[in-house]
């Protein structure tokens, strides 16, 4: 039995009072206009204890948000790629520790002084692999502006292959191992699992990941565009409409991140591992829940653990206290220092279109809250007031 088919919906999810706790940090949200709308689960123990959708998919056409609603996932499709990797590593075709070049030869980006470094499979998925991303860069852009490397959120009119060919070209920030750095390193292992699976990267997924796990709304385009949720961006007095390519500054003093909707309906889009699917709230749930689980059909438990045992020792995670990082995702280390009421090796991350999500393993404890409201439904206090409204805090 599939953790698609184990999970059901609880039959005392009425009598929880968890469940108006959640129900209040919505509503709070959709009413003071930080969200248009979002869909949110909790599983717990293996069922569904909550599961609604609240607000508007498209506010100017009167939608109402539906459970079903697909999403632009943006760095929501990390885990997935890393999983379709992990998957890999469980088929015995590569390891953790193999340096790339043996399916990239091309790609030999070097160090600011010209020396070459190797890097591993391994520093793709934990982002110590000496990578960046052009909206981290400095105002006016750098070395990845420079060359014209896309981030994977906005549509340019690229080949996977021509982005990694540019990317090769800047230097790396640090040598590989050394230190850590959220990056474009998940488009980077997108790349080698095209070459690895002799494949599209769309194609390797679908049969590593998605088939397993019976996924149909999981993909690289929009499968029912009826379904596919507006786009919106934090403003006062209420989230506007994103349109066309916006530039957003995430952090002060750096390039800003480029931003596409309309890139989700282009389906000659290069496959982006870092930020390039689409797909709904259950369906990620189902895969978040196969892991916490013991991989089921992807992967041994064993290699389940690895995924979310902290890669990068003492490194310092920016924006991340008190968390360090795994095979694709953050792991809690210091609830304090996060200002969280997580168990010690919660796995979190989210998605710049307006997703969070985390995994207790702990409490045996899985929540997913799309949305479609950037950036209030990825670090916003919609965030915070959701965890907290989770654990009774």
């Amino acid at each position: 039995m599939t953790v698609k088919e184990s999970i059901h919906v609880s039959s005392a999810v009425a009598t929880d009072p968890t469940e108006a706790r959640i129900d209040a940090a919505l509503n709070s949200a959709i009413a003071d206009q930080r969200l248009v709308g979002a869909v949110v689960l909790v599983a717990r123990r293996g069922e569904i204890t909550y599961h609604k959708a609240v607000g508007l998919a498209d506010r100017e056409a009167g939608k109402a948000m539906r459970t079903d609603a697909l999403f632009r996932l943006s760095s929501v499709t990390k885990p997935i790629t890393s999983a379709a990797a992990l998957a890999l590593v469980a088929q015995g075709r590569i390891g953790l520790d193999d340096p790339i070049a043996r399916w990239l030869p091309e790609f030999q980006p070097t160090l600011a002084d010209g020396s070459r470094a190797s890097i591993t499979v391994r520093q793709l998925l934990s982002h110590t692999a000496g990578l960046g991303y052009g909206f981290l860069e400095v105002q006016g852009g750098g070395a990845y502006a420079r060359a014209g490397v896309c981030d994977g959120l906005e549509n340019a009119p690229l080949t996977l292959d021509e982005n990694i060919r540019r990317l090769a070209t800047a230097p790396l920030l640090y040598r590989p191992g050394t230190d850590w750095g959220y990056s474009i390193a998940t488009d980077v292992l997108g790349a080698v699992i095209e070459r690895v699976y002799e494949t599209d990267l769309a194609s390797a997924i679908e049969q590593l990941v998605s088939k397993p796990l019976g996924l149909t709304d999981t993909r690289f385009h929009v499968v029912d565009e009826s379904r596919l949720t507006a786009a919106y961006l934090n403003a006062q007095p209420a989230p506007r409409r994103m349109n066309g390519v916006e530039v957003i500054e995430v952090f002060e003093n750096t390039a800003g991140i480029r931003m596409d909707a309309d890139r989700a309906l282009d389906t000659s889009a290069y496959p982006s591992g870092g930020s390039g699917m689409v797909g709904t709230a259950e369906e990620f749930l189902i895969l978040l829940e196969t892991l916490r689980q013991g991989g089921g059909a992807l992967m041994p438990a064993s290699l389940v653990k690895e995924l979310g045992s902290v890669q990068t020792g003492q490194l310092e995670l920016a924006n991340w206290p008190g968390r360090g990082f795994g095979l694709g995702f953050t792991v809690l280390t210091d609830p304090q220092a996060a200002q969280t009421p997580e168990s010690v090796g919660t796995w979190r991350l989210g998605g710049a279109f307006g997703h969070s999500w985390f995994v207790d393993p702990a409490r045996e404890l899985t929540v997913v809250a799309f949305t479609n409201t950037a950036f209030e439904g990825m670090f916003g206090q919609f965030t915070v007031d959701l965890c907290n409204a989770v654990y009774g805090v």
